[in-house]
């Protein structure tokens, strides 16, 4: 086992230590880069293994690593697994008592510690930095480093301070790490902590076991309950965009009889840390929750993440479509998606505290997490593209792969809908607009005099659900634009855009979706679209392993990954392992796993042949 102060070959810590036979994409040169003493900026994706970057490292350099982190949440799951794997590790933050702190403290100055994680404030707190300077430091790792800019999603004004790493130890290698970052927030990620002379590393931003299922908004509740009903025993994360829906999609769900529990800011701190304590050690819980939920959720077996509502921009949907499958089996990532949706996220931004600069800089990461929701070509590509990174073939694993719809020329439909917009004045949504080109006979359609329009039931070529479709596509291609006021309505867009087609001199061609009635007839299979399955080998064998690293769960008191991963028990289905040598080949049980369980399993594993 490597300890602080003495070298160690990065591939026998990889393999003794974590129970892998070989890293993964640029892990090796990443890892040798940071041994050598060089800084980097490392972009991969969540579940891509960004965490061994630093941790391999710091097992094999002199000291300790210091991993720099606003993941509070997050701390204690890595710290429990590197302890489980045998990894002298500590958290340092705000959330613990002093005598916690002390005795990390204690145990770093003694050189006992080979990884500590340290909150911003912590670090940059009080004397923090300068007692630091008395510890042999092996790197620092910044985790989450988008935070530094402002360009990514998650801004925080005091991971701008982190830059005095560069200036108080220069001599100490720093490695900064995120799963979502677009080129401008590279650079000045770059730029923010002093990492010029370091190297840049970019991993494929790639989830291939991720399957993205998008959906026209239509009813969100039955569209839910029908994407879960073969999903029944899997855990999962429900994102709604308000408190109030969270509530009410949680209690949808358990009438429906799921174990689903609702997380939000609105609720009391005990029962939120019971939340998020059921979904870590529980197997099949399903959370509803508003976007206060995820960041630092390390659970690798989650099997599906739904949208009932859009998130705020691409980068959003990115990390936390990416808290599905760390594990690397199969995943969902489905969303449902409507015309309501993007007004309410635009008059979000307008009544921000933040500055003309930073809202713009929003509303542009909106439009493209619209042009993505709207787009008729694979959506993992466009994902993809967003990142920099370009996939030369569809992907084959998106509803859009999966259920290609023909684009066709709508350029007739869409006259029809900008006419209907501009005769009933520009200020109704697309729910009245549909209204009044089918023809509705509703008492607001009468009071408004809008079925004496000319527009009044010219739209019957398609029915309710495509037209909204068609109303959300010329939104997302600029026809229209929503009301600067964020009242709901629509307006033409600009005049050289909108005219072209009115006269009839540009075809505008959309996907819209096939009619009701081939809806209906798809509509089970559409909605499950389940992801494809993995072989385990021996499905009774996999439930008694699954039974057996639960009740240790709990005899230990840590969440069941923490003790092995899914994806180490599938194997060792598969396999079937008669010897240690056998099972320690198995991915993910190092020398300490084996020592602590390789009894265990393999005794249950001789019980399960004998029959």
């Amino acid at each position: 086992m490597p300890v602080a102060g003495r070298m160690a070959d990065p591939a026998r810590v990889l393999r003794e230590v974590f129970g892998y036979s070989a890293f993964r994409g640029p892990q090796a040169e990443i890892v040798a880069h940071v041994v050598d003493g060089g800084s980097a900026l490392v972009l991969m994706p969540t579940g891509g293994g960004k965490s061994l970057c630093y941790q391999v490292p710091s097992l094999c350099r002199r000291g300790v690593g210091v991993v720099v982190s606003p993941l509070i949440a997050l701390m204690q799951d890595q710290v429990d697994a590197l302890r489980e794997a045998g990894v002298r590790a500590a958290a340092i933050n705000s959330a613990q008592s002093l005598e916690d702190a002390s005795d990390a403290w204690r145990a770093m100055r003694a050189g006992e510690l080979d990884l500590v994680y340290v909150s911003p404030e912590r670090l940059l707190g009080g004397a923090f930095l300068q007692r630091l300077a008395e510890v042999d430091v092996a790197l620092f790792a910044i985790d989450e480093a988008h935070c530094v800019s402002q360009w990514g999603h998650d801004f925080r004004p005091e991971y701008l301070q982190l830059a005095a790493l560069a200036e108080r130890f220069p001599g100490v290698p720093r490695i900064a790490l995120t799963a979502t970052a677009d080129p401008r927030t590279r650079d000045e990620i770059v730029l923010r902590l002093g990492l010029g002379a370091g190297r840049v590393f970019v991993a494929s931003f790639d989830r291939p076991n991720i399957r993205y299922l998008l959906r026209d908004k239509d009813d969100a509740k039955r569209q839910l309950i029908a994407f879960l009903e073969d999903r029944r025993g899997e855990a999962g994360i429900v994102y709604a965009r308000s408190r109030s829906r969270v509530d009410r999609f949680a209690a949808d769900l358990r009438e429906a009889g799921h174990d689903a529990i609702a997380y939000h800011a609105g609720m009391e701190s005990g029962a939120r840390a019971e939340a998020l304590d059921r979904f870590r050690r529980d197997s099949g819980v399903v959370v509803v929750a508003t976007i206060a939920f995820g960041m630092g959720i390390d659970k690798p077996d989650v099997r599906f993440v739904a949208h009932v509502d859009l998130p705020k921009s691409l980068e959003a949907y990115y990390q936390e479509t990416g808290r599905a499958g760390r594990d690397g089996l199969p995943a969902v990532a489905w969303m449902a998606h409507g015309a309501g949706d993007v007004p309410l996220l635009r008059r979000f931004i307008d009544e921000s505290d933040a500055s003309d600069a930073q809202k713009r800089v929003e509303h542009g990461k909106l439009d493209a997490l619209v042009g993505f929701a709207e787009a008729s070509t694979c959506r993992r590509q466009l994902l993809l593209a967003h990142f920099g990174e370009r996939l030369a073939e569809p992907c084959g694993n998106c509803d859009v792969c999966l259920e290609p719809a023909r684009s066709s020329d709508a350029t007739e439909p869409v006259r029809k809908a900008l006419s209907a917009v501009y005769r009933t004045g520009e200020r109704f949504g697309a729910a009245h607009l549909v209204d009044v080109l089918l023809g509705a006979d509703t008492e607001r359609v009468r009071a408004l005099g809008h079925d004496r329009l000319t527009v009044h039931g010219v739209g019957g070529e398609l029915d309710r659900a495509q037209w909204r479709s068609l109303f959300r596509q010329i939104v997302a291609a600029g026809l229209l634009e929503p009301d600067p006021e964020g009242h709901g309505g629509l307006r033409l867009g600009p005049d050289e855009k909108v005219r072209p087609v009115l006269r009839g001199e540009r075809r505008v061609e959309l996907r819209l979706p096939p009619p009701a009635a081939e809806r209906r007839r798809d509509r089970r299979r559409a909605a499950a679209g389940g992801a494809p399955s993995v072989d385990a080998g021996d499905d009774d064998l996999l439930a008694a392993l699954k039974a057996w690293r639960r009740d240790l769960a709990r005899a230990q008191g840590v969440p069941p990954y923490l003790v092995f991963h899914d994806r180490t028990l599938v194997e060792i289905a598969a396999r079937n392992p008669a010897t240690r040598e056998e099972l320690s080949g198995v991915t993910g049980i190092g020398r300490a796993k084996l020592e602590r369980h390789g009894d265990a399993v393999l005794a249950l594993l001789r019980m399960h042949r004998r029959g």
